[in-house]
């Protein structure tokens, strides 16, 4: 095993890589940007590097400052995290280039599959079903007008190398294609330095779930579960379930046996997500993420699998431990995302932080680095916490979710968590019946009233 990490993150999630490598008594070191000098990931960590002022392009995304830092250090392997440098084919060639291990997948597989066309294109050889779609990048606006009319409106376009919901818009109508188109390119071209848009048939009652993959370098593969991922704002995730209530146990047992095949076909090794849309009782292949998700805890909640220790074991070289049959679902897990934001206009609230009060009992976790007199810095994503509630049931993890949000205090800046109380509570939420597009319905609907 390890003996030295470099966690080349920031926020719940360093903290978290942190914990997991205490436990397996590996040393780590925390970089971090100038504003993130008193962070609790910096704090604990056994060693730190300031590798750069508060611009997460000077800093955060800074390749060189980051390797440095780890040779500085001595740190025998970089976990990425999230964001950032986690899906960057080319900084895990600069990291082993250098004789540090990436933890996460070969680079070629990175770069394969962080383009969406090329993802689609592997999966569907290997007989996962994809969405109708452009067949490629398109060209032009008349290429995508034409399109558009062979797949049928409205449809959607998407960034080719993009995530996060950057780049991404639905088009109703062939009036609706110019602004769309142009303002798709200018959005991907600012956030992924490249405007390469395609386009897919847009399902807009569809939900969206997403299975978990964990592979070694010995050909094992093995899936754990699905996530409803469907309660969104802007195309980012809000609230996630494990496992959700759209699939039977067979058709799970079907669905992520044939996706642990596609891994084994493709020589994936490590953590993956392979994300879908679910619609009228077909699955669509979307886009597989080449690392650890912001949600992974309500999978750990339900399979009891520490998912970070595994992806430290197999950078290390050890084969999985688990077998497919080993792998039980037990009860229901719940992740809602804290974010410091006006959750009536969704404006991020950056700012000191006065009470903090966090809730506890019987199977509910926080992931947070937050504390009483934190400064949240304005210059990164306004998470500020993950609230995970597992119960035995859907129906008695939501009542424990209710009571912890009740229990969850913040003073000093304002926070969505209001918003959750409103959606846990809300008739749809309790039946399980909402789609991607359900949580922009239901803030109109509450604007409406007030």
């Amino acid at each position: 095993m390890f003996k030295k990490v470099l966690i080349a993150a920031r926020g719940e999630i360093a903290l978290r890589i942190h914990r997991a490598c205490k436990e397996l008594e590996i040393k780590t070191v925390a970089v971090h940007s100038t504003a993130d000098a008193d962070a609790m990931h910096v704090r604990m960590a056994d060693e730190s590097v300031c590798i750069g002022p508060a611009s997460a392009a000077k800093s955060y995304l800074n390749k060189p400052a980051i390797i440095t830092a780890a040779l500085m250090t001595g740190a025998e392997a970089i976990h990425p995290g999230y964001g950032f440098l986690s899906e960057n084919a080319d900084f895990a060639e600069m990291v082993e280039a250098h004789g540090i291990k990436f933890i996460g997948p070969k680079p070629a597989i990175i770069r394969q599959m962080s383009n969406k066309l090329s993802a689609r294109q592997i999966m569907q050889k290997y007989g996962i079903p994809v969405l109708p779609s452009s067949n490629g990048e398109l060209k032009n606006l008349s290429d995508a007008l034409n399109k558009a009319e062979k797949i049928g409106y409205p449809v959607i376009l998407k960034a080719v190398n993009g995530g996060g919901g950057k780049g991404i818009r639905p088009v109703f109508s062939a009036d609706e294609m110019k602004e769309a188109f142009n303002l798709s390119k200018r959005e991907a071209k600012s956030a992924f330095s490249d405007d390469a848009l395609y386009m897919e048939k847009y399902l807009p009652n569809a939900s969206h779930l997403e299975f978990q993959i964990l592979a070694d370098n010995f050909g094992n593969v093995i899936h754990l579960g699905e996530r409803n991922c469907s309660i969104q704002r802007n195309k980012q995730k809000i609230i996630e379930e494990a496992t959700s209530q759209l699939l039977s146990d067979a058709e799970r047992k079907k669905i992520g046996n044939l996706l642990v095949k596609a891994a084994k076909k493709i020589g994936y090794t490590n953590l993956g997500t392979m994300e879908f849309l679910y619609d009228d009782g077909h699955l669509y292949f979307m886009e597989m993420n080449t690392r650890l998700q912001v949600e992974h805890p309500v999978t750990e909640m339900v399979t009891g699998i520490d998912m970070v220790c595994q992806q430290l074991f197999v950078a290390a070289g050890y084969p999985l431990i688990h077998k497919q049959k080993d792998i039980n679902f037990t009860g229901h897990a719940i992740e809602c995302r804290i974010n410091a934001e006006d959750d009536r206009n969704f404006i991020p609230c950056p700012g000191r932080i006065g009470l903090w009060h966090i809730p506890g009992g019987l199977w509910v976790r926080v992931d947070s680095e937050a504390y009483s007199g934190y400064d949240i810095p304005p210059n990164y994503d306004s998470l500020i916490a993950k609230l995970i509630v597992f119960g035995s049931s859907r129906k008695s993890c939501i009542m424990r979710l209710r009571r912890a949000l009740d229990e969850f205090v913040v003073e000093g800046v304002k926070t969505n968590i209001p918003m959750h109380q409103r959606i846990i509570n809300s008739p749809e939420f309790i039946s399980g019946k909402y789609d991607i597009n359900w949580l922009e319905k239901f803030i109109k609907q509450q604007d409406a009233k007030e």
